[in-house]
């Protein structure tokens, strides 16, 4: 098995379920990526944050804390995208592509974080133990 593979099978179920939605927030830009291309000159910049963060709660897996990594970049992109303003107007877009890529985007960033939470307060707990 791989280093990443290893890292990903030693980490609690909870870490790994917040890795899967970052995966899922990367399937929905590059979904969005192939339904408008354009848009995303030359390639969606969230992509590299995602995996960036993913990278860094692999690195810190043996600790409490490390899916503080996948709930900030979710919430960022979620919460942020929202505040922003981006959100609602590719969720009314004509291009299916864009709204269902936003679809899986947004609940797969939202599982990240509501997971990471879940994780990190189980890591705390068992901490204490």
């Amino acid at each position: 098995m791989s280093t990443v593979g290893t890292r990903v099978a030693a980490a609690p179920r909870s870490t790994r379920l917040s890795l899967y939605g970052l995966g899922a927030g990367v399937l929905g830009l590059v979904i969005q990526w192939i339904a408008d291309p354009p848009k995303f000159n030359p390639f969606p910049p969230g992509i590299g944050f995602i995996v960036a963060c993913g990278v860094l709660v692999l690195l810190t897996v043996r600790y409490w804390w490390a899916p503080v990594f996948a709930v900030l970049i979710a919430l960022w992109i979620d919460v942020g995208g929202w505040a922003a303003g981006q959100v609602t107007p590719n969720l009314r877009s004509g291009d299916v592509g864009t709204v269902a890529g936003n679809v899986v985007m947004l609940f797969g960033l939202a599982f990240a974080a509501v997971t990471g939470i879940v994780a990190m307060i189980g890591g705390w707990q068992a901490r204490d133990r």
